[in-house]
C-alpha cells in the first residue's frame, strides 16, 4: 500500500538529516497517516479512508465528509473517494428535483 493520502494526495518527501557537524545523509519525511471512518451525511453510511492528520482537520472544518469532497480537485483524490465523490452528486441531484416539486 501506498503512503499516500487518500483526500489530498500527499506522498513522501526527501531531504538530508543535518547532524551538528553538518553531516548530510537522506532521510525520509512521511505523511502523518490514519485509519480513519469517515460518515457521508448524504448517502448515510461510513467510508474507511487512509488519510493524513492534517486531511482530517480540513475535513472537520469544512464540515464533514460531503463538504470537503464538493470542493476537492479530483486529481488529488483517490479512486475510492472519486467514487465516493460521484455517488454523492448522484444523490444529491436525485434529491434536488423532489425537493423542488
Amino acid at each position: 500500500m501506498t503512503r499516500k493520502c487518500e483526500l489530498t494526495g500527499k506522498l513522501p518527501l526527501s531531504g538530508n538529516n543535518r547532524s551538528h557537524a553538518e553531516n548530510k545523509s537522506r532521510r525520509k519525511f512521511r505523511p502523518n497517516l490514519c485509519n480513519v471512518t469517515l460518515m457521508s451525511d448524504v448517502l448515510g453510511r461510513s467510508f474507511r479512508l487512509r488519510i493524513s492528520a492534517h486531511a482530517l482537520k480540513t475535513v472537520e472544518h469544512r464540515g464533514g465528509l460531503d463538504a470537503f469532497l464538493a470542493k476537492a480537485r479530483d486529481e488529488e483524490l483517490s479512486d475510492k473517494c472519486l467514487k465516493i465523490k460521484r455517488d454523492l452528486t448522484k444523490a444529491k441531484k436525485a434529491t434536488a428535483p423532489a425537493a423542488a416539486s
